[in-house]
């Protein structure tokens, strides 16, 4: 089983580019973030023939995640427990079924919380909390259980090109890096660091001061996985080339495979 995890910045916008990825890679499961639609106005007819089905919880020019499966998505929840009053598009989550048992599988777009101090940040790091206490629960049902999505989170100063530029953005706090810390204590794997210590991975390029002709990226797209997701671990590839596309979303897709 093949997972994505991509940002699209605009479902609208880069239709064609993920028609285009979901032609050449072929992934089983794509989670995407940052639709900035509505169910209503999301492509479902765009994508018929392409032999996914779909999950999403969409929001008015914000926000928006989904699940695009080629597999029957099951137990499907819209919602990230926690805070009933929230209604952000942020969290989708279904039950995948595989060959060899079923992955619970969530796409998430996590607050980015600048500017620093503000609501926001104090959103970003409630949110942070909530999603703790999910992971947490998920981890004592003991199944492959994979959170996928664009987390707003550099972990470490090996994850952006140049680290200084991020000492005073929520990205890079301390407290945020310590509340991503407290998910892979509780038993979570980065799947990427899991199969490689390398600097110079990214998976984020700002539209500005030419980042992506600098290569000054960040990695802030991550899959975290449960002991029994990781154990079935195979690869993870950062589909960097398709930052170089026509018009393209600042994000790349990251791509994990698994023994499902």
């Amino acid at each position: 089983m093949r997972i994505a995890t991509w940002n699209v910045n605009s479902i609208k916008q880069r239709l064609e580019h993920l028609q285009r990825f979901l032609k050449e890679e072929a992934p089983d499961v794509v989670c995407l973030q940052e639709l900035k639609c509505q169910e209503e106005a999301f492509p479902r007819l765009e994508l018929d023939g392409t032999g996914y089905n779909i999950a999403l919880c969409g929001q008015k020019s914000f926000n928006g995640v989904a699940i695009l499966s080629k597999r029957p998505l099951e137990d499907i929840r819209l919602r990230l427990p926690g805070d009933d009053e929230d209604g952000q598009a942020r969290f989708v989550e279904a039950l995948v079924p595989g060959e060899k048992g079923a992955a619970r599988i969530a796409a998430i777009y996590l607050p980015n919380g600048n500017p620093v101090p503000s609501e926001k940040y104090s959103y970003k790091l409630a949110w942070m909390d909530r999603l703790h206490a999910h992971a947490r629960a998920r981890l004592a049902e003991e199944e492959p259980f994979v959170i996928a999505g664009d987390f707003n989170v550099i972990p470490e100063p090996k994850d952006a090109a140049r680290p200084e530029l991020w000492v005073n953005d929520a990205l890079f706090l301390p407290p945020t890096r310590e509340k991503f810390r407290s998910l892979l204590n509780l038993g979570l794997y980065d799947a990427l660091r899991s199969t490689t210590d390398a600097a110079g991975l990214y998976t984020f390029w700002d539209y500005q001061a030419g980042a992506w002709q600098k290569n000054n990226g960040i990695r802030i797209d991550h899959l975290l996985l449960s002991p029994q997701a990781a154990d079935r671990l195979r690869s993870v590839t950062v589909v960097k080339h398709t930052r170089g596309w026509d018009k393209p979303s600042d994000h790349v897709p990251v791509m994990a495979e698994f023994d499902l």
